[in-house]
């Protein structure tokens, strides 16, 4: 999504200011952090256990982030795998990574009542999997085996979704017709990974289709732009993130690829190693869509303890998106 998309304000291009020889610092990048779907979903839980009362079952991890889990699962909220997990007429809130038709008619035949806390970003890419496969298009689904997102999302037409993970997969792909194929993507992935895959399947299908906007989504996209404006300036760049945080661990492979010297994923302050900062002047910090501000806090604390007490943001975009909460919840 480009900088010109709803809600976010450009921020022209960053500059980034010298730093005498030797004199330590940290580039701390902006956008980072909470983005709009994550923030409704969070939010979605924590009034369902201010209206309703603990125990609030959530299918999955409402964020792929361990914080926030810990911290709702303090609160009273349950987090199981499957829907046939939750007691019959229990609430449970369904995670932003979105759920397939199937699960929601296993929760109907429950009994249950739910909460759809799915970002809007990725129920617009379930809409046009719904759209195309009615149009009868082999639908070319570039994403990560295995992540929710990626189940839901092919769950909604199982039979038309073929999913491209890895380089040797494009060869794998079977069409009906290759003049009625379209390809969509994981809301979280790399930019830069989903173009190659993109190009692969292009030299398949000369007639591949893009989808009708943007998949991955602006958060995503942003905080790799920010990745990008600062990793050639940096040593090392920390980011704040789950390992099961897919556009976390986009934002280690971004920074490497952009000039970074090293990058790690971490969960809190604590997990630092101080050997990392053997002969780094300058370290970068960004965080995941998924990640509280709180944490990116602890970190500047920590490299500041340690020397790394002058902070420059960069600064690439504003982002000003907002969702709407839940339907389930809008009447309380």
């Amino acid at each position: 999504m480009s900088s010109a998309s709803p809600g976010i304000e450009p921020a022209g291009t960053p500059t980034i200011t010298g730093t005498a020889s030797g004199k330590k610092r940290v580039l701390l990048a902006k956008p980072r952090g909470y983005c709009a779907g994550v923030d409704r979903a969070v939010i979605a839980v924590e009034k369902a256990l201010e209206v309703y009362g603990a125990p609030v079952y959530v299918r999955k991890e409402i964020v792929h982030n361990r914080h926030v889990v810990e911290t709702l699962r303090e609160r009273g909220a349950i987090f199981v795998d499957e829907t046939s997990e939750v007691p019959e007429g229990a609430l449970v809130v369904f995670s932003a990574h979105g759920v397939s038709p199937m699960v929601h008619a296993e929760a109907a035949d429950r009994n249950l009542r739910t909460i759809d806390a799915t970002c809007p970003l990725v129920t617009k890419v379930h809409k046009e999997v719904n759209r195309f496969a009615k149009d009868d298009y082999d639908i070319l689904l570039i994403g990560h085996e295995g992540h929710e997102e990626v189940e839901g999302t092919a769950g909604e037409a199982p039979d038309k979704v073929q999913l491209v993970d890895k380089a040797e997969d494009v060869d794998k792909v079977e069409v009906r017709d290759p003049s009625k194929v379209i390809w969509l993507s994981q809301t979280t992935l790399s930019v830069d990974e989903t173009m190659e895959r993109v190009d692969q399947l292009r030299e398949r299908f000369p007639s591949l289709a893009d989808p009708p906007s943007d998949d991955i989504c602006y958060a995503t996209t942003n905080r790799q732009v920010a990745v990008k404006a600062m990793a050639a300036e940096c040593d090392l760049v920390l980011v704040v993130g789950s390992t099961n945080s897919s556009n976390s661990k986009r934002l280690v492979e971004v920074a490497l690829k952009a000039g970074a010297r090293t990058s790690y994923l971490i969960d809190f302050a604590r997990e630092i190693d101080e050997t990392w900062l053997e002969g780094v002047t300058t370290v970068g910090v960004t965080s995941g869509a998924s990640v509280p501000d709180v944490l990116v806090m602890e970190v500047l604390d920590w490299l500041s303890e340690r020397g790394y007490g002058d902070v420059d943001e960069v600064t690439t975009a504003n982002e000003k998106i907002t969702f709407a909460p839940p339907k389930e919840l809008r009447k309380v």
